[in-house]
């Protein structure tokens, strides 16, 4: 009973974590640091456990009837996996990144307890084995994350705290629309292998409109443009709750939803013949190219990563909305290609920022000669962004060009070219400046670097992303996660 029911320890397991940090209170700090790393801990052991046995093809589930023909159901598949062990590993490392980034900060109890919360909630989206368990835990994550973002009290932060919940909330609500008529029409939510929807359910064109109701719901958190607009503002939150959003949270549980949307509610078969993969696939296509427009206009560094936040996060759903096996792969594996690469250049602004005050690209001169590390590991995040083989980015992108190829979406290669060249537009120039240009007269000379409580985890997850790409041929690496889960997609 306990082994089968893995799912709900782990959502447990920082949820508590949580929940106790906010009831100690601000003055237990040592307990505070020793509940946060002690879950973080045991949440990677427990999913390490799960990802052996899931890999065995174990069955772990947890059921809770709430009403009759309603249940909160966690389980476990491959797919589950993929998001929870990103998960699993980066809360740890943004834990031990936050508790020294933080270190003398007011409301610290607060915002580890809510950080706690936020990633139980992601857990709970990971694990839900329905669509209505799905939704509890994706607005239980919005509820979450709200307190994180306008952490700051400012009245900036406040202002896009607010632009936040209406973003989230409103397209939660027709998210719940959308369940709604889908559990009227099929009487289940469960997700299942294929879809648990067909063609005689409801006339097509309602099956197309509560598609596009529950798209809408995810691709406000995936950030889908127009519906993007929440998340470049919510930059005003501390780095670690930006790494945090960008890798793990936020914009994967809404592409992760997207993920669920096609493989598990609509099926493969369903979501063609109604012609809504072209629509996932065109909506895509458009945020990459936009997103990677609008980053090179930005001077804020984290600004600027957001923007390339929006347009990176829309691979994943170019891979679904492709379909076939290599798009598939191509668009799973970036899930976690993204947040490695993504978390580690979130870690470098929160480095540049903590140490040195800077916030601008225009200010980022010389700073490789100040900060050696820390730009060594924002290159790393930066070319594996671009492409560069054999980097992680490289991976994802090789697999959705030949995807687009294999599917006879031809035009799916120019957008991944256009999209390569608009990162190294908007990347090369950070990096030029950072390694080449000289420093302004009035920065102090020789190597003054982070604190290796900041440091170590952005080299850490630099070294994740580098070993993404050159060991992505080996047992357990996410590119062969990727494979096993459309090998189970396509059998």
């Amino acid at each position: 009973m306990a082994y089968t029911a893995m799912p709900l320890w782990v959502v447990l397991a920082s949820l508590v974590a949580g929940l106790l940090i906010l009831v100690l209170g601000e003055p237990w700090h040592r307990t505070r640091v020793a509940i946060n790393l002690g879950a973080a801990i045991a949440k990677l052991v427990l999913v390490g456990i799960m990802l052996w046995g899931v890999a065995r093809g174990h069955e772990f589930h947890f059921t809770l009837a709430l009403l009759p023909g309603l249940e909160l159901k966690l389980h476990a598949d491959a797919l589950t996996m993929l998001l929870a062990t990103l998960s699993a590993i980066l809360w740890l490392l943004t834990t031990v990144y936050a508790i020294a980034y933080l270190e003398t900060s007011p409301n610290r109890a607060r915002f580890f307890g809510f950080f706690g919360l936020c990633v139980a909630a992601t857990m709970g989206v990971a694990t839900a084995g329905n669509l209505f368990t799905f939704f509890i835990f994706y607005e239980l994550l919005t509820l979450a994350t709200w307190p994180l973002v306008v952490h700051r009290g400012t009245r900036e932060s406040l202002r896009s705290g607010t632009l936040y919940l209406a973003f989230t909330l409103g397209g939660g609500a027709l998210m719940l629309l959308g369940i709604v008529g889908l559990q009227v029409i099929s009487g289940t939510t469960e997700f299942l292998p294929g879809g648990f929807l067909n063609k005689d359910h409801a006339p097509a064109a309602l099956l197309q409109g509560l598609f596009l109701l529950l798209f809408i719901g995810f691709g406000v958190k995936a950030a889908i443009v127009p519906l993007h607009v929440w998340l470049p503002r919510a930059m005003v939150a501390p780095a670690p709750v930006s790494a945090l959003l960008h890798a793990v949270a936020v914009v994967k549980a809404g592409a992760f939803g997207i993920v669920r949307l096609v493989y598990d509610v609509y099926g493969l078969e369903l979501t063609a013949q109604l012609g809504m993969n072209m629509l996932v696939a065109g909506a895509a296509a458009f945020t990459i190219i936009y997103g990677s427009v609008m980053a090179l206009r930005q001077n804020d560094i984290k600004r600027r990563l957001a923007y390339s936040t929006v347009s990176q996060v829309s691979y994943i759903a170019l891979g679904v909305g492709i379909g076939g096996p290599l798009a598939t792969i191509g668009g799973l594996v970036h899930l976690v290609h993204q947040g490695l690469m993504k978390i580690t250049l979130f870690f470098c602004a929160g480095n540049l920022a903590e140490t040195h005050g800077i916030k601008k690209v225009s200010d980022m001169n010389g700073i490789g000669r100040t900060m050696p590390w820390t730009t060594l590991a924002f290159t790393v995040g930066a070319l594996g962004m671009i492409g560069i083989p054999p980097l992680a980015g490289f991976v994802s992108k090789w697999y959705l060009g030949l995807g687009g190829i294999e599917a006879g979406h031809y035009w799916v290669v120019a957008v991944l070219v256009a999209s390569t060249l608009l990162n190294a537009a908007y990347f090369l120039p950070v990096l030029k400046r950072a390694w080449f240009d000289p420093p302004p007269d009035d920065r102090p000379t020789g190597v003054q670097e982070a604190s290796l409580h900041l440091l170590w985890p952005s080299l850490f997850t630099a070294a994740l992303a580098i070993g993404a790409g050159i060991l992505a041929g080996m047992p357990f690496s996410p590119l062969e996660w990727a494979i096993l889960i459309t090998e189970r997609v396509y059998e």
